[in-house]
């Protein structure tokens, strides 16, 4: 293996790791040899999470938290330093869409209910804010850290329906960016935060917005893949190459960056 891109006996907290994104990633970093602490929502996950992590060695933990509660996540880093005295990497995956703050095509903005805007801003925006905000400190102390986010899509074009899942992504890449600098310039080259911005991959929470019933693409999922180069939707561990290298020495001058894993989505204007 090469060691460039290791990860082996890294200490990486993953929020959101009972998610599909989140275990994918969760998974792929405990089988590269990574002490995985997986933050799930809710505590009937914590046990088939950890025990899924355990199956691919080393010696995962599980808590289950809401990333919202500083208080929460604070006495969560304090227990992983107890435990092995650092903390290498965090991955903020926890987020998601919230349907009051989706706009379909036979709704109007004023349909859209606010205090589903709020929750999706929360879950987004705020659910990678604040964990930054306390393991950053943690960062800070021990001279070293490393952080990956995750954006999206919807943060590179103003994506018709998703009104309030696109502008807190579109924080998130902005947020990054900031923290990226504000780490680096007052603590040092060894703290980084970079994102990934994932493109289209079917999964629990789109699928019937990719998928008719039958299997068959959707009229979204046609324009969806018009304006993919590569014509196809992605595999979530086709992301976990992209996260692994912004987690390890091979990116060590690498900073502020949202890496599109996207087919090319992103960079085609469909002209």
């Amino acid at each position: 293996m090469n060691e460039m891109f290791s990860i082996q006996g890294k200490v990486a907290v993953i929020t959101g790791a009972a998610g599909a994104l989140g275990g994918s990633l969760a998974r792929h970093f405990a089988s590269q040899g990574a002490e995985v602490v997986a933050l799930v929502h809710r505590p009937e996950q914590v046990e088939p999470t950890v025990e899924a992590l355990r199956a691919l060695g080393g010696n995962p933990c599980g808590y289950a938290c809401n990333v919202m509660d500083t208080d929460a996540v604070r006495s969560i880093a304090d227990d992983i330093m107890k435990k092995w005295g650092r903390v290498d990497i965090l991955i903020n995956v926890a987020g998601g869409n919230v349907p009051g703050a989706t706009i379909m095509p036979d709704q109007n903005f004023w349909d859209m209910k606010l205090e589903d805007w709020v929750k999706v801003m929360d879950l987004n925006l705020n659910g990678t804010v604040y964990p930054c905000h306390v393991f950053t400190e943690v960062f800070a102390r021990q001279g070293y850290g490393c952080i990956l986010n995750i954006s999206s899509m919807a943060a590179y074009d103003a994506l018709s329906r998703v009104a309030g899942y696109g502008a807190a992504k579109e924080g998130v890449s902005n947020f990054t960016r900031w923290l990226a600098q504000e780490m680096a310039i007052k603590y040092g080259e060894k703290i980084r935060v970079n994102a990934l911005a994932p493109g289209f991959f079917i999964g629990k929470q789109n699928r019937a917005a990719l998928l008719n019933p039958d299997g068959s693409l959707t009229d979204r999922s046609v324009k969806v893949l018009a304006k993919t180069p590569m014509r196809r939707f992605g595999d979530l561990t086709e992301l976990n190459g992209a996260a692994q290298f912004l987690c390890s020495d091979a990116a060590s001058f690498v900073t502020g960056v949202i890496l599109p894993v996207d087919g090319g989505f992103s960079s085609f204007s469909g002209i």
